[in-house]
């Protein structure tokens, strides 16, 4: 019940999106040409087919044919349509059908090119939908030092042992299907072993999904408090601070690749060192280890024009979290999240983008890990150095980007496979604005930023490339007047 009525209600902001207004003239070709990425150049209507089948106001779909999709399943493709063979569709606004679920089919993020053909006969159209796949498997070497920097590691007369090494395996569109295998195996001074598979949908109409996994971690080095607005981290040569594995399953719901819905359940269990607990007794609030169940549904409606850099288009998500320890004494925690997103073409090469977060946490006491608020996965920008706990926050974001350079596709002479001998790069600059808010009851007397208002504003050139890859330099100021670059590797709202 919970589940249908999250899904309505995100159903309904579907009603409020960007209008399909026209940017260029009308193409007067059958061919409605898949834009890069990030562009939002819309289809207009097909002259062609109005002229192959002038007088008809309603069309049929005779046929729905796929090429290029040589790894990917034709029922993943089917899954995305909202029309199929025997439908009919009104002429006036076909090019605007095709072209949104083209979009549908290239944010499914499994191929560099989406392209859509329709011809027209007597009233019956025959569509094609083209495709450019990407490469699936990407296994990354894992190499990396333990110490701070490069200096620090290499004074150590230890140093080979300080070292991270092994292997990041991510194999995407398994079995051609849309499903996602990722394995970590990491060894050297920090483990890590883990295997997750993830299958957004089964069957003809890929609404049930299914998502599982299990990670081991220990590492000798752990944040245990934060004092003076700073994490403090412990580091131990000879033993390990943090040793955490868990486990999970879930089912997923999937209306189409815009509308999803999650639910998960994990066993968890944790355990640190007693140097942990010299610094900070309530680390875990009861102990060294602790166990405990969590359940979670995520609803998520994302009507973005494309996922990895948007432009148009909408973000909403839902989120509710239960943990239940196993042990009597630790009280159990209610986690509440809401996002949302709006994305706006201003016209010619400007766009604003403004998103709204927040967030609240319900418990008669919380661990230390358990009361992260902003600072981890959501940042004001340019606090970076700064962790801030708390049980409710709010965070306000927005962004108006000038694309600055558009450079097309640069091919590169030597290299035969299509799926990497076209590089996509454009160029945005982006001034923004940020404001955020955590409420903490009771805190630290060192720490000054839970209750109180944070902002910033900066400036940041942000590059858009293939395989989903975003990569942003900003420089960000704050209202204390601190300010700094940092280096970030996904679209910031």
């Amino acid at each position: 019940m919970l589940i249908t009525l999250l899904l309505l209600w995100l159903s309904g902001l579907s009603g409020s999106a960007a209008p399909y207004v026209p940017v260029g003239p009308a193409p007067a070709a059958p061919l409605f040409a898949a834009p890069l990425p990030d562009t939002l150049r819309r289809a207009g209507p097909d002259s062609l087919v109005q002229a192959q089948c002038s007088g008809y106001t309603r069309l049929r779909v005779g046929r729905v044919l796929f090429a290029g999709n040589q790894v990917t399943k034709e029922v993943v493709l089917r899954a995305e349509l909202d029309f199929t063979e025997g439908d009919t569709l009104n002429a006036a606004t076909l090019a605007r059908r095709l072209e949104l679920n083209r979009r549908r089919l290239f944010n499914l993020q499994l191929f560099h090119q989406v392209l859509v053909k329709a011809v027209c006969r007597e009233g019956e159209l025959t569509i094609l939908y083209s495709f450019q796949e990407r490469w699936y498997l990407f296994p990354v070497p894992i190499f990396s030092l333990a110490d701070r920097n490069f200096a620090s590691w290499r004074e150590r007369p230890d140093r080979w042992k300080r070292v991270d090494y092994g292997l990041h395996l991510v194999r995407r569109n398994f079995r051609g299907r849309n499903e996602q295998l990722l394995a970590n195996l990491q060894l050297g001074f920090n483990r890590k072993y883990e295997l997750f598979y993830e299958a957004p949908g089964y069957g003809r109409h890929r609404r049930i999904g299914f998502g599982a996994g299990y990670s081991y971690y220990r590492a000798r080095a752990l944040d245990y408090a934060t004092l003076d607005d700073r994490l403090r981290n412990l580091r131990q040569e000879d033993d390990f601070p943090i040793e955490r594995q868990y486990a999970t399953v879930g089912l997923r719901w999937r209306r189409t690749v815009q509308l999803l819905a999650a639910l998960d359940a994990s066993y968890h269990r944790e355990q640190v060192s007693d140097s942990v607990l010299y610094y900070n007794p309530r680390y875990f609030l009861n102990g060294p280890r602790r166990e405990y169940f969590e359940f979670s549904l995520t609803t998520t409606l994302n009507r973005r024009n494309t996922f990895a850099y948007p432009l148009s288009g909408q973000y909403a998500q839902l989120q509710v979290g239960y943990r239940s320890f196993l042990d009597s004494r630790t009280p159990g925690s209610l986690t509440l999240r809401g996002r949302y997103a709006r994305y706006i073409a201003l016209g010619g090469p400007f766009y604003y983008s403004v998103g709204a977060t927040g967030q609240l946490r319900v418990a008669r006491a919380l661990a230390y890990p358990d009361n992260r608020a902003l600072g981890y996965d959501l940042l004001v920008r340019g606090y970076d150095a700064y962790a801030v706990e708390g049980r409710r926050l709010g965070l306000l974001q927005q962004g108006l980007s000038l694309r600055l350079l558009d450079l097309g596709k640069i091919q590169l002479n030597g290299v035969p496979s299509s799926r990497f001998n076209n590089i996509p790069l454009v160029f945005y600059l982006n001034t923004f604005a940020d404001v955020g808010y955590v409420g903490q009851k009771a805190s630290p007397a060192t720490n000054q930023l839970p209750n109180y208002l944070l902002a910033s504003a900066g400036v940041g050139l942000h590059l858009v490339t293939y395989y989903d890859w975003v990569f942003t330099l900003e420089y960000a100021r704050t209202r204390e007047q601190q300010g700094g670059v940092f280096f970030r590797t996904q679209f910031p709202i």
